[in-house]
C-alpha cells in the first residue's frame, strides 16, 4: 500500500508541516486500530486516510489522525492529500470530502491549494486557572473558538510569540481539564498579518509546525480587529509557514502549497 510524506504549506522540502497520506481502495474503512497503528508508526501531526466516497455526498471519505487520537479537523493534512491526489491526476480543480467536520471542499489551481472549512468564530472567555502560569506570561485575552475548541491566547506582541516555551506538561492538563484540543498563542506581525503557534500536548502534538484548522479561529479574530477578510499568517514554529486565510461569513478559505518528500509502500 502506497503512503507518502508530504510538506504543506510550504514551497520547499523540509518546510511547512509534514502529513502522512494514505490513499484507499473504494470500500470499508480498515479496522480503526490499523488506521491508528499506522498513525503511531508515522509519528507525524497527523496522517490522512482517504477513500473513494460510497454514497455521492462527497467526492472521497477522509480522516486524520494524530499518533494518540482521530482528530475532528486538520488543515495541513487535507491540503497534503488533495496535493497527493493532484499528482495522481485524481483530482483538476475542486473536489469534496466527507469528514468528521461535515463536507469540505478544495480546490486546485495554479499550483496552489484552497481549503474551504467552517469558521470557529472566537468567543471571549475567562483565562483558565494556571495558563498564565504555563504560558510564563499573562494574556491579553483568551477566546475559545467555536466547535473546534481551542483556546486563543493574545500576546503583547509578535516577540512574545516567538520567544514563548511553554510548560507543555501544565498545557497537557489544563487542556484536558478543560475539554479543549489545544492553544494557539497569536499576536501582530511585522511581516505578515499576524503570527502565530499552537500547542496540542494531550493529543500528542507537543507544537504543531503549521495548524491549518487553528488558522479558522485566527482569521475571523484578526479580520475583526484588522478590519480586512483577505490575511497572511505566518505560524513561528521552528519549520515555519504561511497561510494565506480569507474570512467568508461562516466559512473560511485557506490557501497554501505543498511538496511531496517522501512516496513509499506500506508493507502491513
Amino acid at each position: 500500500m502506497r503512503i507518502r510524506v508530504v510538506d504543506a504549506f510550504a514551497d520547499r522540502p523540509f518546510g511547512g508541516n509534514p502529513a502522512g497520506v494514505c490513499l484507499l481502495e473504494a470500500g470499508n474503512w480498515p479496522d480503526d486500530a490499523w488506521l491508528q497503528a499506522v498513525a503511531a508508526e508515522m509519528k507525524h501531526a497527523e496522517t490522512a486516510f482517504a477513500k473513494p466516497a460510497p454514497d455521492g455526498e462527497a467526492d472521497w471519505d477522509l480522516r486524520w489522525f494524530t499518533p494518540v487520537k482521530e482528530a475532528v479537523l486538520c488543515g495541513h493534512a487535507t491540503l497534503a492529500t488533495v496535493h497527493a491526489m493532484a499528482s495522481d491526476g485524481l483530482v483538476a480543480g475542486k473536489v469534496s470530502f466527507a469528514t468528521l467536520s461535515g463536507v469540505l471542499l478544495a480546490k486546485v489551481e495554479d499550483g496552489w491549494i484552497t481549503l474551504d472549512f467552517p469558521v470557529n468564530r472566537p468567543i471571549a472567555t475567562a483565562v483558565p486557572a494556571g495558563l498564565a502560569d504555563a504560558l510564563g506570561t499573562e494574556p491579553e485575552a483568551v477566546y475559545l473558538t467555536g466547535e473546534l475548541r481551542d483556546l486563543l491566547a493574545v500576546l503583547p506582541g509578535e516577540q512574545a510569540v516567538r520567544d514563548l516555551a511553554p510548560d507543555l506538561a501544565a498545557v497537557a492538563l489544563i487542556t484536558r481539564r478543560e475539554g479543549i484540543r489545544g492553544l494557539t498563542v497569536t499576536a501582530p506581525s511585522a511581516e505578515h498579518d499576524f503570527i502565530s503557534r499552537f500547542f496540542a500536548p494531550a493529543s500528542g502534538i507537543p507544537e504543531d509546525p503549521v495548524t491549518g484548522s487553528a488558522h479558522t479561529g485566527l482569521a475571523p479574530y484578526w479580520t475583526e480587529r484588522l478590519g480586512r477578510d483577505e490575511l497572511v499568517g505566518y505560524q513561528a514554529s521552528a519549520r515555519g509557514g504561511v497561510v494565506r486565510v480569507t474570512s467568508a461569513g461562516d466559512r473560511v478559505y485557506l490557501k497554501g502549497q505543498a511538496v511531496t518528500v517522501l512516496d513509499g509502500e506500506l508493507l502491513v
